[in-house]
C-alpha cells in the first residue's frame, strides 16, 4: 500500500475494527477523524497510538464525538468536522450494535433501537456528508456491514434486518452517484474477536455480557482492518472478510436450500 490516503473518518473507532482501522490509516500516513459517543475513549485512542506508532497527535487525530443512535445531531458534527479538517477522503462506518435473542422474545423497542444505531445513523451521517463529496467529485464510502448483511443467522433478526437494510440503501447510493466519483465499499466480515457478542442487546434491550464462542476465535481486528484496507485502496464494491464462515456466501448464491437447512441446525449464541 504506497498510497497515502488523505483524511479518513472512522466511526466506532473507540474498539474493535474500527480502533483497528485507526491503526492502519494512521501508520499510513492518514490524518484519522476518531468518532464515537464518549470523546475521553477517543482521546485516549489517539494518544495511546500516537505513542506506540511514534506520531504527533494533533496532527494525525481529530476527535469529534457522535452519537449514531441520535441521527438529528449528526448534521451538526459533520459542519464542526467539515470547518476544521481540509478535505475528507474515506469514510469508514464502523459504528453499530448487534443483538442475541429469538425474534419471538426480542420487543419492539430493541427493534428499533438496532435500526436506528445501524441503519439510520448511519445513513444519516452519509447524507450529510454526500453533498460535500459531490462538489468534490470524490470520496469513498465504507460500509462494516456483516456477513448478516448477505443472509441471516437465528437470534439476530434486528441485527440482520438493519444490516440488510445498509445493503438496500447504498446499493442504490453507488448507482445515482457513479457519475459523481465517490465510491462506495460493502464490507462484511464473518467472526472477529471483538466485544460485538459482549455487548449485543437481548430481547429485553439488557446486554448479553458473554462472548460468542465463535466470535472469540475468529480472526483479530487488526488482521480485518489490513484486508479491509487494501480492499479500500482498489475502490472494492464488497469485501468478504472471516475464515471458514466465508462459504456461507457461496451456499446463498448456489445452494440457497442448502444454507437455509444449515441455518436452521447450526449452533448458535
Amino acid at each position: 500500500m504506497s498510497k497515502t490516503p488523505g483524511t479518513v473518518w472512522i466511526t466506532g473507532a473507540s474498539s474493535g475494527i474500527g480502533l483497528a482501522c485507526a491503526e492502519v490509516y494512521a501508520a499510513m500516513g492518514a490524518r484519522v477523524i476518531l468518532s464515537s459517543r464518549r470523546e475521553d475513549a477517543l482521546e485516549k485512542v489517539a494518544y495511546d497510538l500516537s505513542y506506540r506508532l511514534k506520531l504527533q497527535c494533533e496532527k494525525t487525530f481529530v476527535i469529534a464525538p457522535l452519537d449514531l443512535e441520535i441521527s438529528d445531531s449528526l448534521d451538526g458534527v459533520v459542519k464542526r468536522v467539515l470547518s476544521e479538517v481540509e478535505t475528507v477522503d474515506i469514510m469508514i462506518h464502523c459504528g453499530g450494535i448487534s443483538q442475541r435473542s429469538l425474534a419471538i422474545e426480542t420487543s419492539l423497542e430493541v427493534d428499533r433501537r438496532i435500526m436506528e444505531i445501524d441503519y439510520f445513523g448511519t445513513i444519516a451521517l452519509t447524507k450529510s456528508l454526500l453533498p460535500y463529496f459531490v462538489k468534490r467529485q470524490a470520496g469513498q464510502f465504507v460500509v462494516v456491514t456483516s456477513l448478516m448483511g448477505i443472509f441471516s443467522s437465528p437470534l439476530r433478526s434486528g441485527y440482520c434486518g438493519a444490516k440488510h437494510a445498509l445493503h438496500g440503501f447504498f446499493e442504490a447510493l453507488r448507482a445515482e452517484h457513479y457519475k459523481d466519483g465517490i465510491g462506495i465499499t460493502m464490507v462484511c466480515p464473518g467472526f472477529i474477536a471483538t466485544d460485538l457478542s459482549l455487548n449485543a442487546l437481548t430481547g429485553d434491550g439488557s446486554k448479553q455480557g458473554t462472548m460468542d464462542v465463535k466470535t472469540g476465535s475468529g480472526m483479530t481486528p487488526l488482521q480485518c482492518a489490513k484486508r479491509l484496507v487494501k480492499g479500500v485502496e482498489k475502490r472494492k464494491p464488497e469485501i468478504f472478510i472471516g475464515k471458514s464462515e466465508l462459504i456461507a456466501i457461496y451456499l446463498k448464491k448456489f445452494f440457497p436450500g442448502l444454507l437455509r437447512r444449515i441455518m436452521r441446525k447450526v449452533a448458535v449464541t
